[in-house]
């Protein structure tokens, strides 16, 4: 094993010992993720949501510790209300 797979193994090991609480506050507020749902899901981010039809494609922009920020039906529109409130928007894999 040489010395760059022996970090890398060492870094996971790490993230797989990481409590649920010590993960969702990675990020430190500077993070978010768009995150694209069929309108019939969305109550469960969104309660306070209204009734809406179903089958219809929304983009939800959540903090990195999967707090709800908005829901649109635009991912550009998801991206910049991030930029507006200063948060870098990741990709999830």
């Amino acid at each position: 094993m040489n010395t760059q797979d022996k970090t890398n193994s060492q870094d996971e090991t790490f993230l797989l010992q990481m409590t649920p609480e010590q993960f969702a506050h990675l990020g430190g507020g500077k993070f978010a993720y768009v995150k694209p749902l069929l309108s019939q899901h969305a109550q469960a981010l969104f309660p306070q949501a209204p009734q809406l039809a179903p089958n219809l494609e929304l983009f939800a922009l959540l903090a990195a510790d999967g707090t709800p920020i908005m829901l649109t039906d635009s991912r550009d529109m998801a991206i910049a209300n991030a930029w507006e409130n200063q948060l870098e928007t990741v990709s999830l894999h």
